[in-house]
C-alpha cells in the first residue's frame, strides 16, 4: 500500500447512518481508523434526561446525588495529566459536584458573581492526600469526574453509578462485544486531558455539551514521546500541552503533521481505536459516556506466542528502517555522482579558459 493510500485509510470518517454490527466489524473496526457517528445517542433516555440546559442536573441529583464518586484532583488544572504524580483520586459527594454545576448555570445566566456563590459549596470529604481541604472556585477548577464506573465487568462493586445504566443504550453495532466497562466523564469547567492512548477500543458518546478531540495514529508514536513502559502511565505522552520545550522534545515539531481534529456535539459518538493517541478538550459542563472493549486482535493473541509476535514485529520494523537507510544511501550516491559531474564540467571549463589565457 502506498503512503498516500495508507494515509487516506486512516482519515476520520463521518457516518450519518448507524452501521450494523457486521458493517462496523468489517468496514470500520477492522481498519483500526477513527469514525464519528452523528446523532448516535439521541435516542437514549440520558440524552433528554441529563440535558444540562433542561433540568438534567436536578435529575442526576435525584438519581445519584447521594453517591460518593472518585474525582480526579489536579493542581495543573485546567490540564489533567495521567501521570499519578500530577493528580490525586479523592472521594467526592456527587451532590457537591452537581452543586458547583448548578451555581455556574444560575449565576452566569444572571450575570452575578459565580465565584462568591461557589465558595458557599464546601466539598465535604474533598481532602487531598496531604490533608488539605479545597473549597470554592479553586476546588471547582481542579475537579474532573473522569472514568467514573457505571459498569465494570471485572468488579461489580466498583460501579459507583450503576443506577444510571438504564438511561444508556449500548449501540447496536457493538452487539456481541464483551464490554470491559462503561464510564461517566463530567466536568464543571473547561478541561484538557493529556495526550494518551488506550489499550482498548473506545466509543466516546457525548450526552451534553461538546468536546474537541485531536488524534494521532499509532505510527506517530515516536513524535509523541510516550512515557517509559515500566511506569504507571506508560500510555501517556511526556509532552506538556503548553509551552513545549522543543530542545527536549525535538521530534514534537512534526507532531501536528500527523494529527487530525474533530469536534463532537451532544448526540455524537467517536470510535477511537486502541493505540490511537488522543487529546481531549471539554467545554463547560460537558457530560459523556464511554464504552471500552478489547479488540479481536488482542483477544486472539496467545500468551505463549508473545516472543514470536515480538520477533516478527522487530523484523518488520528493522526491514522498514533498512529500506529507509538504503533509499537514503542511493539518493546520496546519486547526489554525489551528480556533484562530481558538475565538478568535472567546471574543471574542463577552467582548463579551456586557462588554455586561452596562456596562448
Amino acid at each position: 500500500m502506498s503512503s498516500s493510500s495508507s494515509s487516506a485509510s486512516l482519515q476520520i470518517h463521518r457516518f450519518s447512518k448507524i452501521p450494523s454490527p457486521e458493517e462496523f466489524a468489517s468496514q470500520i473496526e477492522s481498519k483500526n481508523a477513527p469514525a464519528v457517528f452523528t446523532g448516535c445517542v439521541k435516542e437514549w433516555k440520558a440524552f433528554s434526561k441529563w440535558n444540562v440546559l433542561n433540568g438534567g442536573l436536578d435529575y442526576l441529583m435525584d438519581m445519584v446525588g447521594s453517591s460518593v464518586v472518585g474525582a480526579m484532583l489536579s493542581k495543573s488544572a485546567p490540564v489533567f495529566y495521567g501521570d499519578i504524580r500530577s493528580h490525586e483520586r479523592v472521594p467526592l459527594p456527587f451532590s457537591t459536584f452537581l452543586g458547583y454545576c448548578k451555581d455556574i448555570l444560575q449565576y452566569e445566566d444572571d450575570g452575578k458573581d459565580s465565584i462568591s456563590q461557589l465558595r458557599k459549596h464546601k466539598p465535604e470529604g474533598l481532602v487531598t492526600d496531604h490533608g488539605d481541604h479545597l473549597v470554592g472556585e479553586e476546588s471547582r477548577k481542579q475537579i474532573y469526574l473522569a472514568q467514573v464506573p457505571i459498569v465494570n465487568a471485572e468488579n461489580d462493586e466498583m460501579a459507583q453509578l450503576e443506577c444510571l445504566r438504564e438511561d444508556i443504550e449500548t449501540p447496536g453495532f457493538l452487539e456481541g462485544k464483551v464490554l470491559a466497562s462503561i464510564n461517566l466523564w463530567m466536568n464543571s469547567s473547561r478541561t484538557r486531558s493529556s495526550t494518551h492512548y488506550d489499550p482498548h477500543h473506545n466509543l466516546l458518546c457525548i450526552i451534553s455539551g461538546h468536546k474537541q478531540v485531536v488524534l494521532w495514529p499509532p505510527s506517530a508514536c515516536s513524535f509523541l514521546y510516550p512515557l517509559p513502559l515500566y511506569g504507571e502511565a506508560s500510555n501517556h505522552s511526556a509532552i506538556p500541552l503548553d509551552n513545549i520545550n522543543f530542545s527536549l522534545y525535538p521530534r514534537a515539531k512534526s507532531m501536528d503533521e500527523y494529527s487530525q481534529k474533530v469536534t463532537l456535539h451532544a448526540g455524537d459518538a467517536l470510535f477511537i481505536p486502541e493505540g490511537w493517541f488522543h487529546q481531549v478538550d471539554s467545554g463547560d459542563i460537558t457530560i459523556a459516556v464511554n464504552f471500552w472493549w478489547q479488540s479481536d486482535m488482542i483477544s486472539s493473541m496467545l500468551e505463549h506466542m508473545d516472543a514470536y509476535y515480538l520477533r516478527r514485529l522487530m523484523k518488520r520494523l528493522t526491514d522498514k528502517e533498512m529500506d529507509r537507510i538504503e533509499c537514503f544511501v542511493r539518493l546520496r550516491s546519486l547526489w554525489i555522482k551528480k556533484w562530481l559531474m558538475q565538478v568535472a564540467s567546471l574543471v574542463m571549463e577552467m582548463q579551456v579558459i586557462l588554455t586561452k589565457i596562456w596562448i
